[in-house]
């Protein structure tokens, strides 16, 4: 006997199909037969909804839950004002290639050209230009053809955010369920990755064997194809240096004698001497000085190997250019090279490894200050101290991100798929949704969150979701310097110090914190800042720290 199902039991069904286990967002009217079929059935099957007090966050806790576990993250908001809270985090997520799924619903289909609440708005088209794909659909019977388009989308090519927009009548409408097809996914998406063409390994091989000063530059490509360990066997095989982006960050281990890190004096040392880069998905975005002179010179030879078309070449020279998944790429690579049975020494990297260890030195000098205010050197150092060795580290602000990166590499390994900024939109405000949704992603890590006091109160209401979460280690970290730190110190380099919109007043972060529930402190003297971490992580409870510290004019803006 067949089964009468509405659109949010097709729509679940079909989530379930693809594993997801979280929907982040905001209820709306449209929305009730998706929330009823969780009551129902779905809870029980393995997939619920997370709460937020603003679709924003939502759209971040997404962002963060596909970049620590590199699935989809899928979030959702009502028709109307809740398609236009998502729309920073969406954007937020297009930007840094990572794969985010927006749900959306839309109003009846005889009142789409009406005046009716939350009616006549286009959000198709506020949603293309930040989307990789748009799927608006009308009736039940297309819901399950709809989800298999916009899974294939989200989880192929160069991963980004796409968004399915379901109108009330197909939510609403009934049909029997024997009358719909959900497919599993290995039945409509190519699962394996396609070989990469056998000349243009070896031709790869051939360059990178016979160059002096050969570099190897690791983006978040490389941890999205999950091809770290490929990498490492790669790079210390030839003994190849190693930078990374930004995003690219963790794809090898700082341990690793290859390892450079990323914006160090280090990589700039590489990326300026190498005669011939091994780009593995990277864009050659600012975090790379866009791959120009004199960061790079246009007379190197660059291997771009990219699974997207329209990055390679994009923006500086290349050599050979490859379209491919960089795991394919380099599970090739290796083969052709042990058949090749080549190993070269290069003097190359004995000289960068030296002038990192001498690098590294002077900066944990500069970092043990017991100055008050708190210097911010200082306020990272002691974090990095503290964090666990497997712990998630996200980055929220201006100036503080730029003192968090600095010494990213010299105190703690990063392991893969564990840091998380928003990097291309330099988006403010993440870190709340970024940390709920990482540590939903891996309920087992602890999760760091490195915060300016600007950024952080932006999204500050949705502390009661990680309480009423009851999520533990949880420990946002602000450093609390009063100001929009990094427009504060263009001001300085500028303008003559001619302050306007850039001092902000005093704030007990951690007062606030505690009227949410959380666990919260104020620290003064850089002494206390380890103690008063240790008393967060035993609290149990989600955690904000608010360190006092130094107002500091970051290397970017000094520009050395």
């Amino acid at each position: 006997m067949s089964n009468k199902l509405n659109g949010g039991d097709i729509l679940i069904k079909c989530l379930l199909e693809e594993k997801v286990k979280y929907l982040f967002g905001i209820p709306g009217g449209q929305l009730l037969p998706m929330y009823d079929a969780i009551y129902q059935w779905g809870r029980e099957k393995g997939i619920n909804t997370v709460l937020f007090r603003h679709e924003q966050v939502a759209a971040h806790a997404a962002d963060a839950y596909a970049r620590v576990t590199n699935t989809p993250g899928v979030c959702f908001g009502t028709v109307g004002p809740g398609a236009l809270h998502l729309l920073p985090g969406v954007g937020t997520a297009w930007s840094d290639n990572v794969p985010v799924v927006a749900i959306i619903p839309q109003v009846n289909i005889q009142h789409e050209d009406s005046f009716i609440l939350q009616g006549n708005l286009d959000q198709i088209a506020l949603f293309k230009p930040i989307t990789k794909y748009q799927k608006s659909i009308r009736r039940i019977e297309e819901i399950p053809d709809a989800v298999h388009k916009i899974f294939r989308e989200v989880s192929s090519g160069r991963p980004q955010p796409v968004v399915l927009e379901i109108f009330s009548d197909a939510f609403y409408d009934t049909i029997e369920e024997d009358q719909i097809s959900i497919l599993p996914s290995n039945q409509y998406r190519a699962i394996k990755k396609p070989a990469v063409d056998i000349s243009l390994i070896k031709e790869s091989l051939e360059l990178l064997l016979s160059a002096k000063k050969p570099l190897i530059v690791s983006g978040g490509g490389v941890l999205r194809a999950e091809a770290w360990n490929e990498l490492k066997e790669l790079a210390e095989y030839l003994q190849i240096p190693v930078i990374t982006s930004l995003g690219g960050i963790g794809s090898l281990s700082n341990n690793s004698k290859c390892s450079l890190g990323g914006l160090s004096l280090s990589s700039a040392q590489a990326s300026t001497g190498a005669d011939v880069v091994l780009a593995l998905g990277v864009k050659f975005s600012f975090t790379l000085a866009l791959g120009k002179p004199p960061a790079w010179k246009d007379s190197q030879k660059l291997i771009h190997v990219d699974i997207d078309p329209s990055i390679i070449g994009r923006s500086k020279p290349i050599t050979l250019g490859i379209v491919a998944d960089c795991k394919q790429y380099l599970t090739q690579l290796l083969a052709e090279l042990k058949k090749s049975n080549r190993v070269e020494k290069r003097d190359w990297l004995e000289t960068l490894a030296a002038n990192k260890k001498k690098n590294q030195a002077a900066s944990i000098r500069k970092a043990n200050k017991d100055e008050i205010p708190i210097n911010p050197v200082r306020m990272v150092k002691e974090i990095y101290e503290f964090m666990d060795e497997d712990a998630i580290l996200i980055t929220d602000g201006g100036d503080l991100t730029v003192f968090a990166l600095e010494s990213i590499n010299l105190y703690k390994d990063r392991k893969p798929l564990s840091y998380l900024q928003a990097i291309g939109m330099g988006h403010l405000g993440v870190s709340v949704g970024y940390g709920i949704g990482a540590k939903l992603g891996k309920p087992d890590k602890q999760v760091i969150a490195i915060c300016g006091d600007g950024s952080f109160m932006m999204n500050i209401q949705d502390l009661e979701t990680a309480v009423r979460l009851g999520l533990k280690n949880l420990i946002f970290i602000i450093g609390n310097n009063s100001a929009w730190g990094m427009i504060k110190s263009c001001q300085v380099v500028d303008f003559d110090s001619r302050f306007i919109d850039v001092d902000l007043p005093y704030c007990n972060f951690g007062k606030i914190a505690e009227s949410f529930g959380c666990y919260g402190e104020e620290v003064v003297d850089p002494n206390e800042i380890f103690p008063a971490l240790e008393r967060a992580k035993n609290s149990e409870k989600p955690a904000v720290i608010d360190i006092k510290i130094k107002y500091e004019i970051s290397s970017m803006i000094k520009g050395v």
